[in-house]
């Protein structure tokens, strides 16, 4: 083959492989991939010239809309999926969170109706709060007829939504009698709000103290207890915004034991540090409050490097949106400011800009990490996650030469601050395909409102099948005293 700088001009890049061909699309599914494609008369040509063409960008970790700490996340499903596609993101798994003692059918109905404003596709991971009969059977509702195929699971937020031991051993449990996987934001609850009223009872009130309430010994315990609890069940897990060394040193020496475990980082975590607590605006340092917090420095070079040898392998933002005037309900009190901060539109641009240009990832990895491995984890490839005949026309034309500078005065997302203002990346998004239909291009978002579609996950049927046909061999046998 001639490799002329005329093939450059439509490489498209997978995870595993990059090829020179064109890409035909029709009623939303990629038809053909190919070279010297024979297309009908009229069909809308997109020329990728010196550009790169990759599926869509897959966000496992959202949360739009979210009733969260006395108020609401202030990016609903229509502004986040909108924000989602001008930085290259065609699909979100957001989350729905049932409150403790509310039915979990009850909440998810409620959630796929706001849901239902959203421009591009998406899905849920179903939370587990609270344990009783109904729990159980709901859970085999969600799994066998609404496509739910995953249940998160909150170590933190005691008073809250945080689960108990006694609900992870159920939930894991019930997970693996129906093919689902069990997810876990990994900190140790007790600890956090042991250390959060000791701090308040020294005077420390201020975002300042939020890191250390939750320091990274609190995540590894709570990674370590989570993993242990899967394994002596025999589950699959995912563990969730992983931040710090000691959490990646546990996923580590698990995989390496032969458990499946997987582990997802934030580009927030990737990039900033805890000095951001510092600063000396309260609000500045209270629009970085998120749990997990940003991690000492030392802690970023550590997800980094584990990202690129495969101890982590998707990313996420946590995307969870909340203004100035929200988070100044922790004015007295920093366990009062809502947690969260945005991410969604500027994920896939700090990803490429970090990682392929410092030559941490290779393009390929780079789309394993945005994309195709979520959509394996979470069961949905390939019809999400590659570039193939067959796939959703989820694509991204990506302009490795383009430089973006990323500010709060000019993203799409439905906040007033960014946590990498005034940073400056190169690499970008030229074009987002959605469904087919282009959505976002010369800088202009083209949507429609509910345009986006809920996307069924199917439960995962052969590791299970075959770990409980082991256990089945394996039962213990009563011994005659």
């Amino acid at each position: 083959m001639h490799h002329g700088p005329t093939d450059y001009r439509r490489k498209i890049v997978n995870a595993d492989t990059s090829v020179f061909a064109d890409v035909y699309c029709e009623d939303g599914i990629i038809h053909e991939v190919g070279n010297d494609l024979s297309v009908p008369d009229g069909t809308t040509v997109i020329d990728a010239a010196g550009k790169l063409v990759m599926p869509g960008g897959i966000d496992p970790h959202t949360h739009m809309q979210l009733p969260f700490m006395g108020t609401v996340a202030s990016e609903d499903f229509y502004t986040g999926t909108a924000a989602g596609l001008a930085g290259g993101t065609t699909m979100i798994i957001d989350f729905v969170i049932p409150n403790p003692q509310q039915p979990l059918m009850e909440a998810y109905q409620t959630w796929r109706e706001w849901a239902s404003r959203s421009v591009a596709d998406y899905t849920f991971h179903v939370a587990v709060t609270w344990w009783d009969d109904s729990v159980y059977e709901d859970m085999g509702t969600l799994v066998n007829e609404y496509g739910v195929n995953s249940f998160k699971h909150f170590m933190a937020y005691k008073n809250a939504i945080m689960a108990p031991d006694e609900t992870l051993v159920n939930s894991f449990s019930r997970c693996l009698e129906l093919g689902a996987m069990p997810t876990v934001h990994a900190e140790n609850g007790e600890l956090v709000y042991h250390l959060q009223r000791k701090l308040i009872e020294a005077g420390f009130t201020g975002p300042e103290a939020h890191p250390l309430s939750r320091p990274s010994q609190v995540e590894g315990e709570a990674a370590n207890r989570a993993i242990r609890i899967a394994q002596s069940i025999g589950v699959p897990l995912y563990l969730v915004h992983v931040s710090c060394e000691e959490a990646v040193n546990e996923i580590a020496r698990a995989r390496h034991e032969g458990q499946r475990v997987y582990g997802e980082v934030l580009a927030g975590h990737l990039e900033l540090d805890d000095s951001v607590y510092q600063s000396k605006d309260w609000a500045t340092a209270a629009a970085h409050v998120m749990s997990p917090p940003f991690r000492p420095k030392g802690h970023q070079e550590v997800l980094w490097k584990a990202l690129q040898g495969g101890t982590l392998q998707t990313t996420a933002t946590d995307h969870c949106c909340f203004c100035e005037e929200q988070k100044a309900a922790g004015k007295d009190d920093f366990s009062k400011i809502p947690n969260g901060t945005a991410g969604i539109e500027d994920r896939m641009m700090i990803l490429w800009d970090s990682g392929v240009n410092k030559g941490r990832l290779t393009e390929n990895e780079f789309v394993a990490v945005a994309s195709a491995n979520t959509a394996k984890i979470f069961n949905i490839y390939p019809r999400k996650g590659c570039i193939a005949k067959g796939a959703d026309a989820d694509i991204v034309i990506w302009d490795a030469n383009k430089e973006h500078t990323i500010s709060a005065k000019t993203h799409h997302q439905n906040i007033d601050f960014n946590i990498f203002e005034g940073r400056t990346v190169k690499g970008s998004v030229d074009t987002t395909i959605s469904q087919g239909k282009v959505v976002f291009a010369d800088g202009q978002l083209t949507v429609t409102e509910g345009a986006g579609r809920y996307i069924e996950r199917p439960a995962f049927p052969t590791v299970y099948e075959a770990v409980k046909k082991y256990n089945e061999q394996h039962q213990p046998v009563a011994v005659e005293r």
